[in-house]
């Protein structure tokens, strides 16, 4: 339920039910990156709740208990929705939204949450009728807001028995002729990209596309290697429809140093990744995707900084492997070298011993003291180091070609070119 208001900030309860075995860390990162959607969808999280449960409520995914507990709180912060940090079952949904009734609050869950922020975001037509394909496979007829609706009209006044019933059925007819009509538009997309590919192929054209979860900067790369000029921003899913860029690579030769006449690449950026993307969502935007599977490598951006780096390394692996390409080569691209590893303040240059000094306010000062101090509390603040060392970050991902890289201050861009060059 979005204010008219602009500058409105949808309020919201966060609700995730973790297992028992889960760590404090995990719920935590967890339910941080579901705040990050909530942000990045122009919400505010107003409370944050947390449930462990060995297996989520048949009915209501978090039980009725905490249900009650969840919307009383809801009603006292004046919220609006309550997104749950999975997928609810229909049934769950229409349970929750039968609880919620007569309170305004909507419930999401967190499928919802990204297509609303696709939906956000979307700026092409192929992009929206991709986001509109991916809704009908998740919402189907709650997309309409018509789920409960439908299903209490058996029991209206004045309503025939079997009226709801029927209603749903034409319903189900109508999603199921719109979902063949995007299809056929798709496929419409697809055409004519695929004509461009093997345009490009007949010109022998090599190509790159850049993976890898949402925000770990691939748009960066792709304006800095290719001055594209692709949308930036410090966001989750900034980035929907498919952008090329073409980069000039100058190879050394292996006799001179000077360089020959290089190759061009032509470089795709497309939507990032994110964990728990049920195969649905990932079908919706295989046509867009189509620029990865047909690439002649793979940049894989990781964000150097992120804890969790590793875990959703993983991720990218697995929705490439759903992709069908595992096999493409691969350069592990680890962004944000700059942040990682931050130049460490100088320390003052040693004076001239003055001999003895008055003791006073300005002694410390005068001595070099204050500035020791401040020193020391800006490499505190400021020194940000990976968990692990580069060198070993690079042994565990030799096989995967490691380059480290700032998008931002166009860092060690040789080596990455040299990389590209040498597989291509």
């Amino acid at each position: 339920m979005q204010s008219k208001d602009t500058n409105h900030k949808l309020k919201a309860i966060l609700v995730d039910v973790v297992t028992p075995d889960t760590t404090p860390y995990e719920a935590q990162s967890r339910m941080e990156e579901l705040e990050n959607l909530t942000n990045t969808f122009g919400g505010v999280v107003v409370v944050k709740t947390l449930q462990k449960r060995g297996v989520p409520d048949y009915d209501t995914y978090i039980g009725k208990g905490k249900l009650d507990e969840v919307i009383e709180i809801g009603k006292a912060k004046c919220a609006e929705v309550i997104i749950v940090n999975n997928i609810l079952k229909p049934r769950q949904s229409y349970a929750i939204e039968e609880r919620l009734e007569k309170t305004g609050i909507k419930v999401w869950d967190r499928i919802d949450l990204i297509l609303k922020i696709f939906d956000k975001h979307a700026k092409t037509t192929e992009a929206k009728l991709q986001i509109e394909l991916a809704s009908i496979e998740h919402m189907g007829p709650r997309i309409f807001g018509m789920g409960l609706d439908l299903m209490r009209q058996e029991g209206r006044v004045g309503v025939r028995s079997g009226q709801g019933e029927s209603n749903i059925e034409i319903m189900k007819r109508h999603l199921r002729k719109r979902k063949q009509s995007i299809l056929e538009k798709l496929e419409d997309y697809e055409r004519i990209r695929k004509l461009h590919r093997e345009h490009r192929k007949r010109q022998n054209f090599k190509t790159a596309a850049i993976v890898g979860y949402t925000n770990a900067g691939k748009s960066s790369l792709l304006n800095a290697m290719t001055n594209k000029g692709a949308y930036v921003a410090d966001q989750l899913f900034a980035t929907l429809s498919t952008k090329v860029g073409k980069l000039y690579i100058q190879p050394k030769t292996l006799h001179e140093e000077k360089y020959t006449r290089g190759q061009e690449v032509l470089i795709s950026d497309t939507i990032g990744f994110i964990q728990d993307l049920p195969p649905s969502l990932i079908q919706a935007f295989k046509s867009t995707l189509a620029e990865t599977v047909e690439s002649d490598i793979i940049l894989h951006v990781i964000d150097l900084t992120d804890p969790d780096m590793h875990k959703k390394i993983e991720v990218v692996e697995d929705i490439l492997s759903q992709l069908g390409v595992g096999n493409i080569p691969k350069i592990y691209v680890f962004n944000k070298i700059d942040l990682a590893i931050r130049k460490i303040p100088k320390e003052p240059s040693p004076e001239e011993y003055k001999g003895l000094i008055k003791a006073g306010k300005t002694t410390a000062k005068d001595l070099g003291w204050e500035e020791k101090e401040r020193i020391g509390r800006e490499k505190a603040k400021t020194l940000k180091i990976p968990k692990e060392p580069l060198r070993e970050i690079k042994e565990k991902y030799k096989k995967l070609h490691p380059v480290f890289v700032s998008a931002a201050e166009k860092t060690n861009f040789d080596e990455l070119t040299q990389a590209i060059a040498k597989f291509l």
